[in-house]
């Protein structure tokens, strides 16, 4: 006997109250009715099951499950049987589940009803859809597979959109452990447009954690020690999960040693004790710490270390002023660049160290109450200062590497410690210097001669030009005042020009005595005689002119010709007197005429003498 066979029986047996005197032994031997009682059961039969229009959906009452089917009754002659593939979306489906059905067909090739549960929800997706999102209604979805930026979701037949940030509210590193699940959601979004829903999961889960968050919050305090797991971690701190709520560890409270990331100190998802530091007056903001929950490493120190001791460590963070050292966890002292070398020189921390070296340094300071310690590492050496007349006396000579320049001078080191100045004017002799970078370059190795120690300031003069002996010596015979020499145009500007004379030495010439004899001014690089005018030995000076090598062949000629010229009038005038008595009128013509002519070349020479 079928189920459709049982449940007409039971109808049967509602309808047979009405018919007296009804033999059931005749009916079980199928001798019971004749044509117009099984009309009459038929039509009673046909009044007992629901009428059934194909194309509409109906609910139905599970009545069996099996490995690949359920059977579904809608109140018809027969069960409709459906794949169980339709349903995986809810795994808790069991025998007696009301559920809604597609009916495609009253009647298929065999007589069987054909339904669908899929294309039901299909159609009453929507409606469905829409009243959860007014209603703020919990749903229940199967998560289909993986895309781009999230999972998709099979509700009520829809393919909704779960963003991977509405999973959890927790960071998801792995997202396939998710698919094939059946989980609750909340519809959060719906585009009719483009028929877009959009699910979360994590909007039940906040709607979970608030009330604990509450809970939590109220009794926060300062100084309260609770148990955490770590969320998320970033470049600057740990987010830690108190049970719903969260807190801020910053890197600065992690560890009482130097930090460079806090990967170093914890992982994701560890489990671990923080205490309450600070918040917010809405408790929002949650300040942690994890080093506080140990003692400080400056309270545990050796009582013994003193200024003076020695003590190793390990570079932890360099600076251009500096470097940090720690010397134990927590525990760390600065040295300053000024501490890392007996030079003078203005240096950065990076050429002596780097983080990471492990460096054996001296106790300068020691402040257990401020938690400060300075430290040095050129204490480790002697001080070359301390013998420096010793190593470096007077008038000695030895050889520098150039440091540096200034306009007045070089500065030089003879060794690590030791410095020195050459003074521009002590660079050379002879040629005259406006820059030192005219003379030598920043690097290079010079020969100086100790000229002065300052050891108080920790100065040394030195000179470089006192390696040879001073040349204007000779040069006060060579270059005397009238000698004459040739010379070579190197300059020329408003106040006169450079000469470069032989030896290396150089003159000055002032504008005027620039003028050659066809009264052109001369030029750079023409090559002419020069006449010394004045050599100063103590300033390194020589005036020299060009005008004055022809002017003064001139003046020289001239006074030869006036001497010869008066000569020769002192004869005639001794003639005439020695022959006065003997003198006619003619004689006295003849005087007349000659006297006015050496009277005229007398005042023409006087003439040529004032000019």
């Amino acid at each position: 006997m079928t189920m459709n066979d049982e449940m007409a029986k039971e109808a049967l047996k509602d309808q047979s109250a009405g018919i007296p005197d009804f033999d059931w032994t005749s009916y079980a031997d199928d001798h019971a009715y004749d044509q117009n009682q099984r009309k009459e059961l038929e039509k009673v039969y046909d009044q007992t099951l629901s009428t059934v229009a194909e194309n509409e959906v109906v609910e139905g009452t599970v009545v069996a499950i099996t490995k690949r089917e359920v059977f579904v009754n809608i109140g018809y002659k027969s069960e409709g049987v459906i794949s169980i593939n339709e349903f995986r979306y809810n795994p808790d489906l069991k025998v007696g589940d009301k559920v809604e059905v597609y009916v495609e067909s009253s009647e298929d090739k065999k007589g069987q009803l054909v339904l669908s549960h899929k294309k039901a929800r299909v159609m009453r997706s929507w409606e469905r859809v829409n009243e959860a999102f007014d209603k703020n209604e919990i749903i229940k979805g199967y998560i289909k597979c993986r895309t781009k930026g999230g999972m998709i979701v099979d509700v009520f037949g829809i393919e909704a959109f779960l963003p991977g940030s509405q999973i959890d509210v927790k960071p998801i590193r792995d997202y396939d452990v998710f698919v094939g699940k059946v989980m609750e959601f909340k519809v959060v979004k719906i585009n009719h447009e483009y028929k877009n829903v959009v699910v979360s999961h994590k909007a039940l889960i906040e709607e979970e954690l608030e009330q604990q968050k509450k809970d939590i919050i109220a009794k926060l305090e300062k100084g309260q020690v609770l148990e955490g797991t770590v969320k998320n971690i970033t470049s600057y701190g740990v987010f830690i999960d108190l049970g719903g709520v969260d807190g801020l560890i910053h890197i600065t409270d992690l560890s009482w040693g130097r930090v460079n990331h806090p990967e170093e100190v914890v992982q994701l998802d560890q489990k671990l004790n923080v205490v309450i530091l600070d918040f917010d007056d809405d408790k929002k903001r949650i300040a942690l710490g994890l080093k506080q929950l140990t003692a400080h490493p400056w309270d545990s120190l050796d009582p013994n270390l003193k200024v003076g001791d020695k003590v190793k460590g390990k570079v932890v963070v360099i600076a251009d002023y500096g470097a940090f050292v720690e010397i134990a966890p927590g525990v760390e002292g600065l040295i300053h660049v000024s501490e890392m070398s007996w030079s003078q020189h203005l240096r950065s921390a990076q050429e002596f160290l780097k983080v990471g070296d492990e460096v054996e340094a001296v106790i300068l300071t020691l402040d257990r109450e401020e938690r400060k310690m300075s430290l040095g590492i050129k204490q480790l050496k002697p001080d070359p200062w301390t013998s420096i007349e010793e190593k470096y006396p007077v008038n000695s000579k030895h050889k520098a590497k150039v440091r540096n320049f200034t306009t007045f001078g070089v500065f030089v080191e003879l060794e690590e410690g030791v410095d020195g100045l050459i003074h521009i004017s002590d660079l050379s002799w002879t040629k005259k210097i406006k820059h030192p970078a005219e003379f030598t370059n920043i690097g290079d190795e010079i020969e100086v001669v100790v000229l002065e120690i300052d050891k108080e300031n920790r100065r040394l003069s030195l000179g470089h030009k006192q390696l040879e002996e001073n040349p204007w010596d000779v040069f006060e015979t060579i270059f005397t005042v009238d000698s004459v020499h040739e010379g070579t145009i190197v300059e020329i500007f408003d106040k006169g020009a450079v000469i470069a004379l032989p030896y290396g030495v150089e003159g000055f010439a002032t504008p005027k005595h620039l003028v050659k004899e066809d009264g052109s001014t001369a030029k750079v690089d023409e090559k002419l005689a020069f006449k010394v005018l004045e050599f100063n030995k103590s300033a390194k000076r020589i005036i020299v002119s060009h005008s004055r090598t022809f002017e003064d062949e001139k003046k020289v000629e001239e006074k030869a010709e006036k001497k010869s010229k008066a000569s020769s009038a002192q004869k005639v005038v001794k003639k005439l007197n020695s022959n006065i008595e003997k003198t006619t009128l003619g004689d006295i013509s003849e005087l007349q005429a000659l006297k006015s002519e050496l009277e005229a070349n007398q005042k023409k020479s006087d003439s040529k003498s004032e000019e």
